[in-house]
C-alpha cells in the first residue's frame, strides 16, 4: 500500500497492524485544521485505499491535542478574495463541493472507517467524524457543529443526514441549531460514540474493533457497509431485504462462506 502512496504533506498514513491503516491528520499548530490541500492529500489516500484490500480498516485520529478544527478559517479568509468566492457557482464549485466531497469519499470506499477522537472535532471534523463507521472518543474530547456559529447553515457536509440517524431528530436539532459543544461522556450516552475510554486507551479501543473486523472476510466488510449505507434511504423494508438478499447471494458463491461453515460438519 505504501509503495503506492503519493506524497501526502497533511497527513500521516501507516499499516499499524497487518491490513490495518491509521491516517493521522497532522496539522497540530492549528489542531488539525482543514485546508485546500489536506482535501487533496485526503483524496488521493483514498483513492489508493478503494483501489487496494491490502488494508481491511482505517483508523482515523488527529495529532497532539486535537482531532480536527474544521476548515482553517485564515485560509478560508485568503481565499475569499479569490475566484473561489467570485459567485455562488464557482464558491459551490471550488469550495463547497470540495469539502463535501470527502465525506461522500469516506462513506463510499469499502473499508469500514473508525474515528478516534481525542480532542476536538468541530464543524468540518465533526462531519468526519460523522462519516465514520463507528465513533470512539475520550471523556475530554468534543464533538461542536461550529457551522451556526459563523453565520453559516447547521446542515453542512453531510451533518443534517448523518447526525438524526445517530441520535435522532430531536437531539441533532439540539446540536445543529445551537452550535454547542457535546463532550465525550454525553457523545456515548446519546448514540454519537460508541465508546468512551480514556485518552490513553484511545487507539487501542480503535484497534479492537479494527482487529475483530479483519478477522473477516473483505466481500462481508465491503457488502455489510454498503448495506448500512443504502438501505438507510430504502423506502421500505422489502428494497432493503432485496439489497441484503442480492448480497447474500454474491457472498455464499464467493467461496469463502463454503470454507468457513465447512467446519461446523466435520
Amino acid at each position: 500500500m505504501n509503495k503506492s502512496l503519493p506524497p501526502l504533506e497533511t497527513l500521516l498514513f501507516q499499516e499499524i497492524e497487518p491490513q490495518i491503516g491509521l491516517v493521522t491528520l497532522n496539522r497540530p499548530d492549528c489542531l488539525n485544521a482543514i485546508n485546500d490541500r489536506m482535501l487533496d492529500d485526503f483524496g488521493e489516500l483514498l483513492r489508493c485505499l478503494d483501489r487496494d484490500d491490502a488494508v481491511r480498516v482505517l483508523i482515523i485520529t488527529g495529532a497532539d491535542r486535537g482531532f480536527c478544527a474544521g476548515a482553517d478559517l485564515k485560509e478560508v479568509a485568503t481565499r475569499a478574495q479569490t475566484e473561489a468566492f467570485a459567485d455562488p457557482e464557482s464558491f459551490l464549485r471550488l469550495v463547497q463541493e470540495k469539502y463535501s466531497g470527502l465525506i461522500l469519499q469516506l462513506r463510499g470506499i469499502r473499508q469500514p472507517v473508525i474515528a478516534a477522537v481525542n480532542g476536538a472535532a468541530a464543524g468540518g471534523g465533526m462531519a468526519i467524524a460523522l462519516a465514520a463507521d463507528i465513533r470512539v472518543c475520550s471523556p475530554e474530547a468534543y464533538f461542536v457543529a461550529s457551522f451556526i456559529n459563523i453565520g453559516l447553515s447547521g446542515g453542512e457536509m453531510g451533518s443534517s443526514f448523518l447526525l438524526p440517524r445517530m441520535v435522532g431528530i430531536s437531539r441533532a436539532a439540539d446540536i445543529l441549531l445551537t452550535g454547542r459543544k457535546v463532550f465525550g461522556e454525553e457523545a456515548g450516552m446519546i448514540g454519537l460514540a460508541s465508546r468512551v475510554v480514556p485518552a490513553e486507551n484511545l487507539l487501542e479501543a480503535a484497534l479492537s474493533y479494527a482487529r475483530l473486523m479483519t478477522a473477516k472476510t473483505v466481500g462481508g466488510l465491503k457488502l455489510t457497509k454498503r448495506a448500512l449505507e443504502q438501505n438507510q434511504t430504502a423506502p421500505a423494508l422489502e428494497a432493503a431485504v432485496n439489497l441484503e438478499n442480492r448480497n447474500q447471494a454474491l457472498m455464499v458463491f464467493s467461496g469463502e462462506f463454503r470454507r468457513l461453515i465447512g467446519a461446523f460438519v466435520k
